[in-house]
C-alpha cells in the first residue's frame, strides 16, 4: 500500500492512525459512558460563559442555599486546624463526630441512632455510591424517583443495575404511588430510593406512606435508600417524617444526610450515612478503598455545626420561606404556566406545558435570550418533560426580576 501514498500522505496517515488508537472512546471503560452528569453544573458553565461577556444573569440553577456557613461553624473549622486536626482519622469518622451525629438525631428527631452505624464521608454522594456498590450485582433492579436526582440512575448503571422509574406525578402531588411502587418491585429488585422532602418537586412522603414502604421491604425483602438530605428545610409546624422511625424498617434502611443543605456547607464537602448493622464493615472497607477517611477538621466544624446554635438555620428556613410565597404566586401569574406550592427544600417545579414549548428548548431560550439560569425537568428524569427547576435560593431581588423576565419569554 505504501506506493500509493508520497510522504506527506505517509505522515497524515500515522497522525491519524494516532488519533485513532489514542482517542478518548478507546483509552475510557466502557462503565464511563453509563456515567451521567448534572445538568446544573452544565448550566452554570453555560451561565458564567454568557457572563463573561458582559451581561447580566440571573442564577436560579443551583441548589445550594446563598447563606454563609455559620461563623461559629467556620470558628470551630479554623480551631481545629490549630489544634492540629490535619492527618488521618478513623475510615468510618472521628467517634465524636460520628456520636454527635446519634445525639443531634435524638434531639431533633427524635430517633435512636448507635454512634457505631454512622459513616462520615466527603459529601453525602458517596453514600448513594457505596450503598450501590455494596449492594447491587449486575442485573439487579433499583427503583429510583423520576423525576429525581440524576445521580440515582447514573450510579445505578455505574454499578451493573437495572435502574427503574417511578414516576412522580403533579395530580398526587408529586409523592410515590404506592401501589405503583408495589407493581414495579420484583424478584430482582434490590434498593428503593427514596428522597423526601425531594429535589426537584419539593414534595415530603407522609408517615403512612413511608410505612407502607417499610412493609413492602420486609414483605419483598429489599433495601430502601432514604435520601433525607433536606429533611430541616421544611415550612410545616410537623416534624419530616423519616423512615428510621419505624423498628420495622431499621435493618432495611440506608439513611442518606450531611450538612450541605441545612447548614449551608456545600463546599465543606461532609455528609454521613446511617447503616444497618451489618452494611458498617463493609461500607467502611469501601471508604478505605477510594477516599481513606474525610478531612479531620471539617468533621469538628461539623459537631459544631450539630451542637449549634440552630437559630441560623430557623432563621435561614424563614427566609425559603418568605421567597417560595413570592416565587409559586408569581408563577402561578403568568399566563400558561401552573406552579404548586412545595412542602420542603428550595425549589418550585412549575408545569410550563400550556406554554406550547419544551421544557429544554424553554430552558435555553431563557437563558440565553433574557438571562434567566434555570434547569428543565428532563435533567431529572424523563418524566420532568414539560416543567423547569427553579431554586429561590436567591434574592427576593433576584427572584422578581426573573418572574418578569420569564413572563416576558412566555409572552414573546
Amino acid at each position: 500500500m505504501a506506493e500509493f501514498y508520497n510522504a506527506s500522505d505517509k505522515i497524515t496517515m500515522k497522525v491519524l492512525f494516532v488519533d485513532w488508537w489514542y482517542s478518548p472512546m478507546k483509552e475510557l471503560a466502557s462503565r464511563v459512558g453509563d456515567l451521567g452528569t448534572e445538568s446544573a453544573f452544565e448550566v452554570l458553565a453555560r451561565a458564567k460563559e454568557i457572563e463573561s461577556t458582559g451581561k447580566k444573569v440571573l442564577h436560579l440553577e443551583i441548589g445550594e442555599p446563598d447563606f454563609p456557613t455559620p461563623p461559629h461553624i467556620v470558628d470551630a473549622a479554623i480551631r481545629a486546624l490549630h489544634d492540629g486536626y490535619t492527618h488521618y482519622v478513623p475510615a468510618p469518622g472521628l467517634i465524636q463526630t460520628r456520636q454527635a451525629v446519634a445525639e443531634f438525631y435524638l434531639e431533633k428527631r427524635g430517633i435512636s441512632v448507635d454512634p457505631s452505624a454512622v459513616v462520615i464521608t466527603p459529601g453525602a454522594k458517596p453514600i448513594m455510591f457505596f450503598t450501590m456498590l455494596a449492594l447491587c450485582d449486575p442485573g439487579d433492579e433499583v427503583i429510583y424517583p423520576d423525576p429525581g436526582f440524576p445521580m440515582y440512575e447514573s450510579i445505578a448503571r455505574l454499578v451493573g443495575a437495572k435502574p427503574v422509574p417511578i414516576p412522580l406525578r403533579e395530580h398526587l402531588s408529586f409523592r410515590i404511588d404506592i401501589d405503583e411502587l408495589k407493581s414495579l418491585v420484583s424478584p430482582k429488585t434490590k434498593l428503593v430510593i427514596l428522597n423526601s422532602p425531594h429535589n426537584p418537586t419539593g414534595s415530603i412522603l407522609t408517615k403512612e406512606e413511608l410505612k407502607e414502604i417499610a412493609r413492602l421491604a420486609n414483605e419483598y425483602d429489599f433495601y430502601i435508600l432514604s435520601d433525607e438530605v433536606y429533611w430541616a428545610i421544611s415550612y410545616s409546624t410537623q416534624k419530616v417524617p423519616s423512615m428510621l422511625e419505624f423498628d420495622e424498617a431499621r435493618q432495611k434502611t440506608i439513611l442518606l444526610d450531611g450538612w450541605s443543605k441545612a447548614f449551608a456547607m456545600t463546599g465543606w464537602r461532609l455528609g454521613f450515612g446511617i447503616f444497618p448493622s451489618r452494611l458498617v464493615e463493609p461500607i467502611t472497607r469501601l471508604v478505605i478503598n477510594s477516599v481513606s477517611c474525610t478531612s479531620a477538621f471539617s468533621q469538628i466544624a461539623g459537631i459544631a455545626a450539630l451542637k449549634g446554635p440552630w437559630s441560623a438555620v430557623e432563621e435561614m428556613v424563614e427566609t425559603f420561606a418568605t421567597r417560595r410565597k413570592v416565587i409559586v404566586e408569581g408563577l402561578n401569574n403568568i399566563p400558561d404556566i401552573s406552579c404548586v406550592m412545595p412542602d420542603g427544600a428550595f425549589y418550585v417545579f412549575p408545569n410550563v406545558t400550556g406554554t406550547g414549548i419544551d421544557s429544554v428548548t424553554l430552558q435555553k431560550k431563557l437563558l440565553d435570550e433574557f438571562g434567566v439560569a434555570c434547569l428543565s425537568g428532563t435533567a431529572f428524569g424523563k418524566y420532568g418533560q414539560g416543567y423547569l427547576r427553579l431554586s429561590y435560593a436567591a434574592s427576593l431581588q433576584t427572584i422578581e426580576e426573573a418572574l418578569c423576565l420569564i413572563e416576558k419569554a412566555v409572552k414573546k
